[in-house]
């Protein structure tokens, strides 16, 4: 039952943080969320805060917890100013936002939250 508990969780995670990276984020949040292309008038960090509170919103609908939800906005926001300033790729900036997923699920399961 844990091991269903997981995946479910996983999944669910995953789909949200899909949503949430493809369907939900425009061309106007994905250039201006970066502070190398930012949108006239809007403050990079503004998009990028917008950003990762839609994620933390799916996740933590995904999960029924609030504090999934801080957490997941916390680290989309760290994790992608890392790609924005280069210091990570596309593939390493998906990779880490999947082990977070991964976290989350576990501490979920494992009644940490």
């Amino acid at each position: 039952m844990m091991a269903e508990g997981f995946l479910v969780s996983l999944a669910l995670l995953i789909f949200g943080h899909a949503l949430g990276d493809y369907p939900l984020q425009n061309d106007f949040m994905a250039r201006g969320k970066n502070w190398k292309t930012p949108v006239p008038g809007v403050p990079w960090f503004y998009l990028l805060g917008a950003h990762s509170v839609i994620h933390g919103g799916l996740a933590g609908l995904a999960t029924n917890s609030p504090i999934v939800g801080i957490l997941e906005t916390i680290a989309h926001f760290f994790i992608d100013s890392l790609k924005n300033k280069g210091i990570i790729s596309i593939h390493g900036d998906q990779a880490l936002h999947i082990a977070c997923k991964v976290v989350w699920a576990a501490m979920m399961v494992g009644g940490w939250l």
